[in-house]
């Protein structure tokens, strides 16, 4: 475990725990679990499309698309990303267009269009300009979208020059997937609507749902089943209605209740005193739930109902379980090791910084020390594709401060040399009111600095208490949901519970509260 001092928890736990902040944490506890996600435009247009299949449904989610076009005419995260906005949009207009009988969506649709010309001029400098690469499955859904676009006249110009950039990462992919049928033991499940129309044949159909009847529990790929493979298949549609949400607008994946549980608890087990949670906190409750999750082959997935697992959800279950005093077997980490690197996924055609930071993390609360082969290895990885200024980018997140931060925190008191470079960053870096963020100062990065601040500070190196303070008393004006959506899917989304988690972990370990 995590061995910090416990300054902030040296009262009698009847007086500590009335205290307000951890009465955020017994709040937070009691909601974890639920998949609490925001909604993306991108599956959203996915569902508004079942008109002909479910009105109410598709109604709700037109709805949540005319009330959340941006005000330039484009659908996405308000926060910039190339790729959510390209892909978000193509969805929104094709979505508008085709439950578009009486013309009620024209000037919305028209000032899509022209928002779609802008973002695709000058798409091949675009395309490279997101350093977190692509959206899920954005070099798959793409070509599909623009010839769905292409055949019912909505674009006739944009199209050659997305395709001609996209083509080699789809040959890639398709190369990987030869000879594969898409089933729901194969990632590409999450992703099946980039087989539009006319690609049925790649789609393994009777091992495609899981049993609660999602297509690898994403709500787009879902509706895509709905109405290009079963149409009106009961149990599809019963998963997609409770995946809506109360507004119309519908999240990136459902459930995430795996890994919404494992990081809210590994944010948690960073504060001091968290082995001592009273029983009405209800903490073993989840500890139990991670536990029963866990495959001793292959550990586990981002969501209990989900068919398959991956390298970062494994090292984060297993971690977070040995804080919490539950040992469970290695060989459910250690299966994921390639020649250079831990892998996330099978199939996966660039490796994740994260997946690999959170392995580096499981093995050193195992026991490993820092001279074993599989330590060194990621040691030599992250070193090799560490930034010159002293971070890390990864294509789970757009903002380098959270794989940075992770980093820290893993190798505090144990491989100094590799982040000390990414400390010195992270300094350099603060806002002048305290926070952290680029291109705005947001709560969740703020956190993850303060986070890897206070355990240097208490591992290795001495860090201002006036920096640290600065920032808490920001975050603490700035702490309240909604937060912006930082986390990359198949666009842009915000985990809610997930960074509240973040936010109270780094108020308590500054001495918040």
């Amino acid at each position: 475990m995590v061995n910090v001092d416990s300054r902030l928890w040296n009262k009698p736990a009847s007086e500590n725990y009335d205290r307000p902040m951890t009465l955020h944490v017994r709040e937070l506890l009691s909601e974890v679990g639920s998949g609490k996600m925001s909604a993306l435009a991108y599956d959203t247009a996915w569902v508004a499309r079942l008109g002909e299949i479910d009105s109410e449904l598709s109604d709700r989610a037109l709805a949540w698309l005319r009330e959340h076009q941006l005000p330039d005419g484009s659908w996405g995260a308000a926060y910039p990303y190339y790729h959510d906005r390209l892909i978000s949009t193509l969805a929104a207009i094709i979505a508008l267009a085709r439950q578009d009988g009486n013309q009620a969506h024209r000037s919305q649709i028209d000032h899509g269009l022209l928002a779609l010309e802008r973002i695709t001029n000058g798409v091949t400098q675009q395309l490279h300009s997101d350093p977190n690469g692509p959206t899920i499955g954005f070099e798959m859904i793409v070509p599909t979208l623009v010839a769905e676009a292409e055949s019912i006249g909505l674009i006739r110009h944009q199209g050659a020059r997305i395709l001609n950039e996209l083509s080699e990462h789809r040959k890639r992919k398709l190369k990987l997937l030869s000879g594969k049928k898409i089933s729901r033991y194969i990632t590409t499940a999450f992703s099946a609507e980039m087989a539009g129309e006319d690609g049925l044949a790649t789609l393994d159909v009777e091992n495609l749902q899981e049993e609660n009847g999602s297509v690898g529990c994403s709500p787009s790929a879902t509706a895509y089943f709905n109405l290009r493979v079963r149409k009106d298949d009961r149990k599809a549609l019963h998963y997609l209605r409770q995946a809506c949400g109360p507004d119309g607008g519908i999240p990136n994946v459902a459930f995430i209740d795996t890994f919404e549980t494992a990081w809210t608890l590994w944010n948690l087990s960073l504060i001091p005193g968290h082995e001592d949670l009273p029983a009405e906190f209800d903490i073993r409750r989840h500890v139990d739930f991670l536990s029963r999750a866990w495959d001793k082959h292959n550990g586990a997935g981002f969501s209990s109902e989900y068919s398959v697992n991956d390298g970062d959800e494994t090292a984060v279950v297993y971690d977070t379980l040995l804080r919490y005093g539950v040992t469970k077997n290695l060989d459910g980490i250690l299966g994921y090791e390639e020649d250079g690197w831990f892998r996330c996924f099978d199939l996966e055609s660039d490796p994740s910084m994260s997946a690999n930071v959170h392995v580096l993390g499981a093995l050193r609360q195992a026991g490993f020390d820092k001279d074993s082969p599989p330590i060194r290895k990621i040691l030599r990885f992250l070193e090799t594709r560490r930034s010159d200024q002293g971070y890390w980018k990864d294509k789970w997140h757009t903002s380098a401060y959270y794989t940075t931060s992770h980093a820290v925190i893993a190798c505090a008191g144990f491989a100094d040399a590799t982040v000390r470079s990414a400390v010195e960053w992270i300094l350099q870096t603060q806002n002048a009111d305290g926070s952290w963020g680029r291109p705005f100062p947001t709560a969740e990065e703020t956190a993850y600095c303060i986070q890897a601040l206070e355990i240097w500070q208490r591992h290795s190196g001495h860090i201002s208490r006036e920096v640290i303070g600065k920032a808490a008393n920001w975050l603490e004006e700035n702490s309240d949901p909604p937060y912006a959506p930082l986390w990359i899917g198949k666009g842009l989304y915000s985990p809610e519970l997930v960074i509240r988690s973040a936010v109270l972990s780094a108020l308590l370990l500054s001495g918040k509260g």
